[in-house]
This record gives structure tokens, C-alpha cells and sequence, in this order.
């Protein structure tokens, strides 16, 4: 079996694009990988491309090979754009060997730990502004059957943030912890805004509403500044999601500087990669909790991946998308109880539509966080899709 061709299909998701990767073989057998960058989807094709040059040719069932060749040679290691095309390639090629053996690839990693995966939800506050609306939301959102929820409260604040803010930020909380009660999880997101004793006094004001966790409260430049604010507060701290392969996560391992790790299949080297930061983790009894907003594609790819790792907690996804999400993909999920059972397809278990896709393309998205659009995150009409 040969590689004979790698496309890159951007689809316009009114947030941001995603981007899926396709690698063809001689055989007829196809794999698809998810590279959504977030953003920056023009230096990402590029990268693409180069890996292109290399893996047309080759036999795609070489995949350690070929991950390993295409790190080294790319001299300038690392980073979010090479890292995100090698994660959606090396995320088809596995896709490839699973169907060529007819197992889901779950299998192919020594089979299955969980049959079944705890989710928790983003996006459910589409919308909301103040605090009334987001605890409205949350409402919505038990009612369908979400045990956990995450979001971030601190509008457009970059390292700083006045007490006014903070008091809004934090009656935002307490609304929502009105609203689901005691038995749901809330999950804070601090999306790397803050500066060190910015972040140690959110991280005690959050304690009174028992969150599961404050996802990365410092930016992600400064392992030394997020163990600083791990170290003094009363709440676990997450990060890890702008981290890239294991080698990254080799000091945060060391320095014990999160207490929930979350690295992106999307970014940080695909499935294997993320099984052995899982493994490292492990060692250190740290859990596992893999970020994941992006496409369909990319959840597929989780879930295969958690399926097989003993520490994973809880898993990330969107609440709801644009209605072409079910066009663009064959995705079909079974969730019931907070829970996402594994798919049993062979591969992935997940197919892209190519001219679905080519309905939708590329648009012209910029980052939200620090403009007060954080939670115009969906159009006016959109669907929930499990």
C-alpha cells in the first residue's frame, strides 16, 4: 500500500474553520485526521503540504516512521502549526491501518479500558451576557442531561481585572451553580488571561463554589508561573491545551505544575502522542482530561484514544454546532447520562463528505477572548448534535 495523495478541506464552522485532512492510498483505502487550528489556517496548509512532499509514496502503515521523520525534518521543532499537520496526519494514518484491518483503532492500542466516556460540555452558553442568562442556560442544559459543564466568566480581562469585573465574573458563577445544583460539575476556564496573583486570587474566590477545576489561569508561556498558582490554590488547577508533545509536558510532569492535564489530539502529535503523555501522567496519578472543542473529526480521534487510557477523567465537547456539522461528516454519537459510549467502526469510525465539505469554505474568523464576543459561539440557528 501507497500514500498517493493528502488534501486539506477547510470548513467554515461560523467560529473558526475546521480543517480535516484526507490521506488517499493506491488501495482505495482513505484516512482523515483533523488539524483545526483555531485560527492561522493558512500557515497550517502550508505545513501540509510539505508533509505532503514526504509521505506520497510511502506506505502509510509505517506510522511511528513516518511521525518520527517528519519531526526531525522539520529542523524548526514543535510549535502549533507544524505540530496541528502532523497531528491530522499521523490521526489518517492510523484511520488507514484500522480499516485496512477491519477494528476500530481502540484496538490497535490494546483495546478498550472504558467502554463508555464522561463528557462535558462548552458552548452551552451561546449567547448569554449577564449572569441571569448563563444561569437560564445551564438550566437548558441539565435538562438534556449534562452532568458538566465549562465556560469562561471573565469577559474580555487580560492579566488584570478590576474588582467590579471580578464581582460580575463571580455572581456569573454563583447563577450557574444556582441553577444545576450541587450535583453537576462546573468547570472554570481562565483561557491563559491572568498574571500570577491575579490568578492565586481567582483561584480562592472559585473555591466556594466547589469547581472540578480552573483550566489554565496563567498563559501558557510559564510552566513556573501556572506551579506558582497551583501551589496556593484551594481548587485544582488544569492546563495543557497550547502544550506540543511529550517533551513539552516533560516539565510540567516534573515540576507537578497542574493537577488535571489536557493536551489536544489536534495539536500536540495525534493519537499516539497523546497516549504517552496519558502513560506519563499516569505514573504521576494525574488525570487525563484531552481537550477538545474542535470538529468531528477530532472527536472521533479522542474517543477511540480514551477508550484505551486508564487515568482519563472526562472528556470535552461542544454542546451544539451549525447545522451543517451532520453534512459534513457521517458522525453519529450515542450519548446518554453525561456519558459517550466508543464507536465500534473500523478505523475512526468517521467519514468526510468532500463536496459537503466544499459547501462551506473558508472564512475569515478572529480570535474572541479578549473582545467581549467570547460567547458569540454559535449562529442564530444551530443544532445540538448528540
Amino acid at each position: 500500500m501507497k500514500v498517493t495523495d493528502v488534501k486539506c478541506f477547510t470548513v467554515d464552522c461560523f467560529r473558526t474553520n475546521w480543517v480535516f485532512v484526507k490521506v488517499y492510498t493506491d488501495e482505495g483505502i482513505d484516512g482523515v485526521g483533523e488539524a483545526t487550528l483555531e485560527y492561522k489556517e493558512m500557515a497550517l496548509w502550508g505545513a501540509v503540504e510539505h508533509i505532503k512532499e514526504y509521505l506520497v509514496g510511502q506506505n502509510p502503515l509505517d506510522i511511528e516512521k513516518h511521525w518520527h521523520a517528519i519531526y526531525r525534518d522539520a529542523y524548526w521543532r514543535g510549535g502549533p502549526v507544524l505540530m496541528s499537520a502532523l497531528s491530522a496526519v499521523e490521526m489518517a494514518l492510523w484511520d488507514i491501518l484500522g480499516k485496512s484491518l477491519n477494528v476500530p483503532v481502540y484496538q490497535l492500542l490494546g483495546g478498550k479500558v472504558n467502554d463508555k466516556v464522561r463528557i462535558y460540555v462548552n458552548g452551552w452558553f451561546a449567547g448569554a451576557k449577564e449572569p441571569e442568562e448563563f444561569g437560564a442556560k445551564a438550566k437548558e442544559a441539565v435538562k438534556r442531561g449534562v452532568t458538566a459543564m465549562k465556560w469562561d466568566p471573565f469577559g474580555k480581562n487580560y492579566l488584570n481585572i478590576s474588582n467590579a469585573e471580578l464581582d460580575k465574573a463571580l455572581r456569573n458563577v454563583a447563577a450557574v451553580r444556582e441553577a444545576v445544583g450541587d450535583k453537576v460539575d462546573l468547570l472554570i476556564e481562565g483561557h491563559g488571561r491572568f498574571n500570577t496573583p491575579t490568578g492565586i486570587k481567582i483561584a480562592r474566590e472559585l473555591e466556594q463554589f466547589k469547581p472540578m477545576f480552573f483550566e489554565e489561569p496563567v498563559p501558557p508561556d510559564n510552566l513556573d508561573a501556572l506551579k506558582a498558582v497551583r501551589d496556593k490554590s484551594p481548587v485544582a488547577i488544569s492546563a495543557g491545551e497550547r502544550l506540543y508533545t511529550r517533551w513539552d509536558y516533560k516539565r510540567m510532569f516534573d515540576m507537578m505544575a497542574a493537577d488535571y492535564i489536557q493536551p489536544d489530539i489536534s495539536h500536540a502529535g495525534g493519537i499516539m502522542e497523546l497516549k504517552k503523555i496519558a502513560a506519563e501522567a499516569e505514573c504521576r496519578y494525574i488525570p487525563f482530561a484531552p481537550h477538545n472543542p474542535s470538529g468531528p473529526v477530532a472527536n472521533a480521534a479522542t474517543l477511540q484514544l480514551a477508550a484505551t487510557c486508564p487515568n482519563f477523567e472526562i472528556l470535552e465537547i461542544m454542546y451544539s454546532d451549525v447545522e451543517w456539522r451532520k453534512d459534513v461528516t457521517n458522525e453519529a454519537l450515542e450519548y446518554k447520562d453525561g456519558y459517550m459510549t466508543i464507536p465500534d467502526k473500523p478505523g475512526l469510525g468517521i467519514e468526510i463528505n468532500e463536496k459537503e465539505c466544499l459547501k462551506h469554505p473558508y472564512q475569515i474568523h478572529t480570535l474572541r477572548h479578549y473582545t467581549g464576543a467570547l460567547t458569540n459561539i454559535r449562529p442564530a440557528k444551530s443544532e445540538f448534535y448528540f
